[in-house]
């Protein structure tokens, strides 16, 4: 399916069975695919924004009402950070049980209680208090993850967790952006400083908490309707050669793929069966009109086993055995690992970077002030709308590139991941590389190179960083079994935390807190190492394939 301009605001065309669109309408909130792709980056942008509300005026102004040390605020950094990292390691667990939509709500409401009470802070240990439960809410970045992984097909899921993923995180350019303009506002207006930096809070605040309810109240969990009916059994008669029949079932899965399985028990009558084939983009015009409801009498005719799994105009879909041949997801396994070390790569510099970008910035260059600091900070996390979703655009587009090959082993599907994943390292050393020489180049006022210089250096490992984050999700999806693809993105979005725990540390004991241009360097080197180590892990376990029930 190429690219037309009319799937930016029409309703898309859905997978036949697994509901799924497999084009993003962005200008079409109306539609329930377009809703729910609005508040995926929507209310990851603004759960992000609150995250990162006191990081613009730490550098100065909370830090002198405060009377806090450098050190006090790189413990601020690491106690926020490690909040998010445990509420990501339970979010996949809790995707896959009761959805993402729930999850998403229940964690910005949860979040907007820390954040309300954030200008009732007089000291350090109210500091590290209120940044570790307002670092609660840094994890809704799993369900903003799954819930697209519900919605879209496999030929845009890359793009639309890139995009949803990068507009979220661009919550960091955000908050630099506009925490200081409202402080300079209060202040301008009569306020004392003191004053005016706990009242910037009541904005993210009121933000956190309108999307939180539009988003429960608008927008539906699953493309079936109600997450714990996402699996839909769909009768399914496959004739053999023999002549013989077997009856299986198709179950489709919210965040994954389709899996053949065996009928237990007696077949339900086809009158109750869901019917999921009766969609097609010419008369589909609501989501509400896809699916027959439980008892319905107009059932359309039971597919066919080609017709039942079509695969998807962009890419051809391997089939796996339902049994053992095929191993499940370990989470445990080498390619969990590749995923967990380059996100917590690329989306751990960035998350400790972030937090000290602007003091970084002041104490390099000690003629900006504090807004204009913040401001070259702001680039930083406003790239994320570009280059995050790039990373997943190419993906896809390596992908298909592949998979379209007049090359029988290069457009292998299996084969064709290694495009995916080559791209991922080759971000990833990009990001190292980059932040290496940021480290070298521009180390404290002694330096004596321009601010231009170092804003343009960081700025473009920013790209390689989050592109490498798009593409590490663009990649994630093919796990092959769906029913782990909610855990495995919890994991991998936790060990994103956790390299910025690690990386935060490295800042906080580098001269004191104060050594940011040493802590770049030595973070790039981390970045090499592990692009470097985690290379040569193939994408996906070696499978067992079938084709027609017979093992090749």
């Amino acid at each position: 399916m190429g690219f037309k301009p009319s799937h930016l605001y029409a309703a898309p065309a859905v997978n036949p069975v697994t509901l799924k669109a497999q084009s993003i309408p962005f200008l079409n909130p109306i539609d329930p695919y377009g809703r729910v792709f609005f508040f995926s980056w929507f209310g990851f942008m603004i759960a992000f924004w609150a995250w990162y509300t006191f990081p613009p005026l730490l550098t100065h102004t909370i830090k002198n009402d405060l009377h806090l040390s450098s050190e006090q605020v790189a413990n601020s950094n690491i106690i926020s950070l490690c909040a998010t990292l445990l509420v990501r390691l339970v979010s996949g667990p809790l995707c896959d049980r009761y959805g993402p939509r729930k999850l998403f709500g229940g964690l910005l409401l949860a979040g907007s209680v820390p954040l309300g009470l954030a200008p009732l802070v007089r000291n350090a240990t109210g500091l590290y208090l209120s940044r570790f439960f307002i670092g609660l809410i840094g994890g809704v970045f799993v369900p903003s993850q799954v819930w697209c992984m519900a919605f879209f097909d496999d030929n845009v899921v890359g793009t639309a967790n890139g995009i949803a993923g990068g507009w979220g995180v661009a919550g960091g350019g955000v908050t630099y952006l506009i925490m200081p303009a409202v402080y300079d506002g209060l202040v301008s207006g009569g306020h004392s400083p003191s004053q005016a930096w706990r009242l910037t809070f009541l904005v993210p605040l009121a933000m956190v908490i309108t999307t939180a309810v539009a988003l429960l109240l608008l927008c539906p969990d699953a493309p079936t309707g109600k997450w714990s009916d996402r699996h839909i059994r769909v009768q399914d008669v496959i004739t053999t050669e023999s002549g013989s029949e077997t009856d299986q079932t198709i179950v489709v899965d919210g965040p994954g793929g389709i899996k053949a399985q065996p009928i237990l028990g007696p077949l339900p009558p086809k009158q109750t069966l869901l019917a999921a084939a009766n969609i097609n983009a010419g008369s589909r015009s609501d989501l509400s009109n896809t699916l027959s409801p439980l008892g319905a009498t107009t059932a359309t005719p039971i597919p066919t086993e080609k017709e039942s799994r079509p695969p998807s105009p962009a890419r051809p879909q391997p089939r796996f055995t339902t049994t053992d041949t095929h191993p499940r997801a370990n989470l445990l396994s080498l390619q969990t690992a590749f995923h967990m070390l380059c996100y917590g790569c690329t989306f751990g510099s960035e998350l400790a970077i972030n937090a000290v970008l602007s003091s970084y910035y002041a104490a390099t260059f000690p003629s900006l002030s504090q807004t204009t600091a913040s401001n070259y900070a702001a680039m930083f996390g406003f790239l994320d709308f570009v280059a995050r979703p790039l990373g997943g655009i190419v993906s896809d587009l390596l992908y298909r590139f592949a998979s379209r090959s007049k090359h029988r082993k290069l457009a292998d599907p299996d084969s064709a991941l290694w495009f995916k994943k080559g791209w991922v390292t080759l971000c990833t050393l990009g990001a190292g590389a980059m932040l290496v020489i940021v480290g070298r180049l521009y180390d404290g006022p002694s330096s004596g190179n321009s601010e231009g210089g170092a804003v343009a250096l960081i700025a473009l490992a920013a790209v390689f960083m989050q592109a490498s984050s798009g593409a590490n999700f663009s990649l994630l999806p093919h796990v092959p079994d769906p029913l782990k693809v909610g855990a495995l993105a919890g994991l991998t979005g936790a060990s994103g935390n956790l390299g910025g725990v690690i990386f935060a540390i490295v800042f906080r004991f580098m001269d004191g807190g104060e050594g940011y241009a040493k802590g770049f360097w030595v973070i790039g080197l981390v970045n090499l190492a592990v692009a470097v180590g985690a290379g040569w892990i193939p994408p996906l376990p070696s499978p067992k394939r079938v084709k027609d029930g017979a093992t090749k």
